[in-house]
């Protein structure tokens, strides 16, 4: 990442840089990292990917905020650039910083609301049916301020619980459960409210006062990378507008940010359009792969388990190709049905998306030229037809 920064030119640090394929593998590394902490835990596929996103979002506004502040390190005392081991010998405490002291706290928080949010999607088949309890570890380690919140039964639908539901800080390790109406009484709303507040007293900004699983996030919109207005924002709320208009740095790079979790057919192909007329070259084939907007429109438009990761790999097509998990499998027939006029042939190549095979398809016109196509995540439909040799 550093090196990417480290080849900037100007006096300002660029928002753009946030698009670039080295900055998105940065953020999509740091979001994985975050995204590990719930693989295990039961809960909806759309709930996952909601999460997923939220993460990705988180990483790349972090990401921002390291960016601008090592900024200024390439500069010297004199305005001379620095060379470039002096500049990374700087910056290797604002990395430490964001990477490893931080890392740790916000992944497990980030676990924890990945927990509560999956509890939160169970909960909602009973509704009221249950009330919910909130518990504590009842240890040495639980905070005075949580313990007072040990015990605090309300039903699901009181507002409570849009306020007040774990985690309520970093490394929080409350939790809620459903208990039988009849087994234990109910906590007076405006006890339990006043008990919520004295809980998170210490959180003077207000950032923990949400809850994961009704707004399907791991992190609030207010958090330590972002401003209280963030609550509010249409662009948080996904109502990006096209003719929004940043107020400052962090709103442009939210922007930014958030099309790029998006990555939906539209925004990925007015990413990619600069790929538009390139070419592919790679070791692993003899010939030259074309981008053309066929290319571009065909790949963006093309269903898969995991859209987002496979519109994204197309704005990093190039590294994708010399990934060591890249292979050519060998030319194939058109399936039956699916050919078209002047192709040739298909050559395939094998990647790995989430550890999962899909198969990248590049066209042979019989002209002699060669085109990326398409992706797929049926690679044993794709497999079927490659030429024996």
């Amino acid at each position: 990442m550093m090196k990417t920064l480290y080849k900037e030119q100007g006096a300002q640090f660029r928002i753009e840089l946030l698009e670039t394929p080295k900055m998105q593998e940065f953020i999509e590394t740091h979001a994985d990292a975050l995204n590990s902490g719930f693989q295990q835990v039961k809960m909806s596929d759309a709930m996952r990917q909601r999460l997923q996103r939220s993460n990705y979002i988180f990483s790349g506004m972090k990401t921002f905020h390291e960016l601008n502040e090592a900024f200024p390190s390439l500069i010297d005392e004199n305005g001379n650039r620095k060379p470039f081991e002096q500049f990374l010998n700087d910056v290797r405490k604002i990395d430490s910083t964001y990477n490893r002291n931080y890392l740790r706290a916000e992944y497990n928080f980030c676990q924890a609301s990945a927990d509560m949010a999956a509890k939160w999607e169970q909960f909602m088949q009973d509704g009221d049916r249950y009330n919910l309890q909130y518990r504590t570890q009842r240890d040495e380690k639980v905070r005075p301020e949580h313990a007072a919140l040990d015990r605090v039964t309300l039903p699901m639908s009181d507002p409570f619980w849009e306020e007040y539901y774990p985690p309520n800080g970093w490394n929080c390790r409350c939790t809620v459960v459903q208990v039988r109406k009849t087994k234990y009484p109910e906590t007076p709303h405006d006890e339990a409210m006043a008990l919520g507040a004295e809980a998170t007293g210490k959180d003077t900004k207000g950032i923990f006062h949400f809850n994961p699983g009704i707004e399907q996030k791991t992190m609030p919109d207010y958090n330590p990378y972002t401003i209280k207005r963030c609550r509010d924002c249409d662009i948080a709320k996904g109502k990006i507008s096209l003719v929004f208009v940043p107020e400052n740095e962090l709103c442009a790079a939210c922007r930014i940010v958030r099309a790029l979790a998006n990555a939906d057919a539209k925004q990925t192909r007015k990413y990619a359009k600069p790929l538009q007329g390139t070419t592919i070259n790679t070791t692993k084939f003899p010939h030259p792969i074309n981008i053309s907007r066929a290319s571009i429109t065909e790949w963006t438009n093309q269903p898969n388990k995991y859209l987002q990761e496979k519109n994204k790999m197309l704005l990093r097509i190039n590294e994708v190709f010399e990934d060591k998990e890249c292979k050519y499998l060998g030319p194939a027939d058109p399936p039956p049905g699916k050919e078209k006029e002047r192709v040739v042939q298909h050559h395939i190549f094998s990647t790995k998306v989430r550890g999962e095979e899909q198969c990248i398809i590049v066209w042979e016109w019989d002209w002699g030229e060669y085109t990326l196509h398409s992706i797929s995540d049926h690679p044993e439909k794709i497999r079927k037809h490659i030429k024996k040799k």
